[in-house]
């Protein structure tokens, strides 16, 4: 005999929880419409806020002031790791950014040790450089020290908690901090 299922229908990912306050007005106008397109009010606003996102533009930098839909910029900078979607978000739409991320994005860019070496030739020697682009972090690094970076921005740690570069990364004379 096999075993039972329980409860019937697909198994959908669980969506995030969100407490909105409504005027009373707006809600009844919101159930009504939600009852005409046969959804349950969750379903209705979930829909609403997602068409909403695809009409709002934003501007992506180093998109030659060509805007993209929220939606569409949601798609380039989302990643599954916060502090992965973090960097992106701060890379990509820093006029976006409240206050404490500003000061987050600028800890992260600060500290070398977040950063890889590299090395550009140029004649006659060689040059060793750094950029803050994300294509040069080790986002690695930046996750496992993402909630010792929230704590300094809050104020509850210290700079100086933050791990230094290793021995063989230090950038010799050329320091770009």
């Amino acid at each position: 005999m096999a075993a039972k299922k329980k409860g019937g229908g697909g198994k959908l990912s669980r969506s995030e929880v969100v407490t909105v306050r409504l005027d009373p007005k707006l809600r009844f106008a919101a159930e009504l419409a939600a009852r005409k397109q046969r959804r349950t009010l969750s379903s209705f606003i979930e829909w609403a806020i997602e068409k909403a996102v695809s009409e709002e533009v934003v501007q992506v930098v180093g998109t030659n002031g060509e805007g993209y839909s929220a939606l569409e910029a949601m798609i380039n900078v989302w990643d599954v790791e916060e502090a992965d979607r973090f960097i992106k978000f701060a890379e990509g739409l820093p006029e976006l950014l409240n206050f404490d991320e500003e000061r987050l994005w600028k800890l992260i860019k600060e500290t070398p040790y977040f950063f890889k070496k590299i090395e550009r030739k140029y004649e006659p020697n060689t040059h060793l450089s750094w950029s803050t682009k994300s294509n040069n972090m080790w986002f690695k690094r930046v996750r496992d020290n993402w909630e010792l970076l929230h704590k300094i921005v809050a104020g509850d740690e210290s700079e100086d908690a933050l791990p230094e570069l290793p021995d063989d990364e230090i950038y010799q004379n050329d320091v770009p901090f």
